[in-house]
């Protein structure tokens, strides 16, 4: 169970983060669900350990082992689809990546550079090497927006990849049908980050 006790945290004059709380179950995934710009994305990185709260705390994650798909892709040029897979696994497993390419429907985009994927097909590649890591650190798995230019079908067959980690998921999604595939839900709104209500999706 990942408990969340009374976060705050400032940009400047802007209070993005007090006295957040909120208990989430340490199994299945949970989707938090609110406008752009709520604070979804802070909290999932004080979670990750890419930010500092002035104050609170939380209990239940562990940092280093937790891996982050972040709003951006964030792939490098120079490398191909099956080597960002192989980049975060701990030994070479040309197998490995090429399961995680054919989860995301990439089969026979093995060589290609991100400059010439779609933007669809960019985010997919993302995704599942932020899996491939999960995969071998088998901590928390930190989602934000992580089936964006990504189209139904192939989210929701993406979603199954996640279930099958059988590993706790916060995804952070602002599309119904994302919210939708997730066991269950929690509405937000903000800044500051709060708390709607909170029932099964």
């Amino acid at each position: 169970m990942l408990e969340i006790r009374e976060l705050t945290l400032s940009y400047g004059d802007k209070r993005v983060l007090d006295r957040f709380s909120l208990t989430v179950p340490g199994e299945g995934i949970t989707a938090l669900s609110g406008p752009s710009g709520c604070g979804k994305t802070t909290l999932l990185r004080v979670l990750a350990g890419l930010e500092t709260p002035s104050s609170g705390s939380f209990a239940g994650l562990e940092p280093d082992r937790a891996v982050l798909l972040f709003q951006e892709n964030r792939l490098f040029p120079w490398r191909t689809a099956e080597q960002h897979i192989a980049d975060v696994l701990p030994r070479p497993d040309r197998e490995t990546a090429r399961r995680w390419l054919a989860a995301a429907g990439l089969e026979g985009e093995e060589g290609t550079c991100p400059a010439a994927l779609s933007g669809g097909m960019a985010r997919r590649l993302s995704l599942v090497r932020a899996l491939a890591l999960a995969e071998v650190r088998r901590g928390w798995l930190l989602l934000d927006e992580p089936f964006a230019g990504v189209d139904p079908a192939r989210a929701e067959a993406l979603m199954e990849a996640v279930r099958g980690l059988g590993l706790p998921v916060l995804l952070c999604a602002h599309e119904q049908h994302t919210v939708s595939l997730a066991d269950r839900r929690v509405d937000l709104e903000g800044p500051p980050l709060r708390t709607v209500k909170s029932a099964r999706a």
